[in-house]
């Protein structure tokens, strides 16, 4: 409802509110090498725990809980008995998306080199598989994680849910995001999209349910 003046004469009439335009705000985005040079200065502690992500430091959210941790070990644990050789399992290192994007991924599955990626941390063309564990970070995790890979070219992003114990699985990446979100029960199985002979059940990859 627009709001009313009434005049000396005690006439009343409307007054005509136009609608007010917020300007887009605009960030400031980082590089890769802007965000290395903070850690070198000081800016960025060394122990606090944050990301580059498509040109802004997120801050990683609350330390790791054992669930969250169990599930890590768990997956590395399946991947490497079931790809002995065939990948290089990286958890929690870097991995370099292109100059704005670092993220630190809880399990990736690499190609391997020789050099163990001494000179370079492995590009989005090295990379097989990325997979985020979500307790508290799921929104994260499955929007913006998923567009910055999605836009890098990442072709197989997992994320698994523990709260809801369950696995989504996010393929054919675009600009505008990824097109396929398929989320897979606990007792359902899935393969790696380079390794389609590598059948995995997604209980595999969770923590066990410990009765109380």
């Amino acid at each position: 409802m627009n709001p009313q003046i009434i005049d000396n004469h005690g006439s009343i009439s409307a007054i005509k509110v136009m609608p007010k335009t917020q300007p887009p705000v605009k960030l400031r985005l980082w590089t890769i090498e802007e965000y290395h040079r903070m850690a070198e200065v000081g800016i960025l502690q060394p122990d606090e725990s944050v990301e580059l992500i498509a040109g802004q430091i997120i801050k990683k959210m609350s330390p790791q809980g054992s669930p969250h941790a169990a599930s890590i070990r768990r997956t590395d644990r399946v991947f490497s008995h079931r790809l002995t050789e065939q990948v290089l399992i990286q958890k929690q290192l870097p991995i370099q998306l292109n100059d704005r994007s670092e993220p630190e991924p809880n399990v990736a599955l690499v190609r391997v080199d020789p050099l163990d990626y001494a000179d370079h941390h492995p590009l989005a063309s090295d990379i097989y598989l990325i997979i985020e564990v979500a307790d508290t970070n799921l929104q994260i995790d499955c929007q913006i994680k998923a567009r910055d890979y999605a836009q890098s070219g990442i072709a197989d992003y997992w994320v698994l849910d523990l709260n809801h114990r369950q696995l989504h699985v996010f393929r054919q990446p675009t600009p505008d995001g990824y097109q396929s979100e398929v989320i897979l029960a606990e007792d359902a199985s899935v393969s790696p999209l380079q390794f389609p002979s590598c059948t995995i059940t997604v209980s595999e990859l969770l923590p066990p349910v410990i009765e109380s």
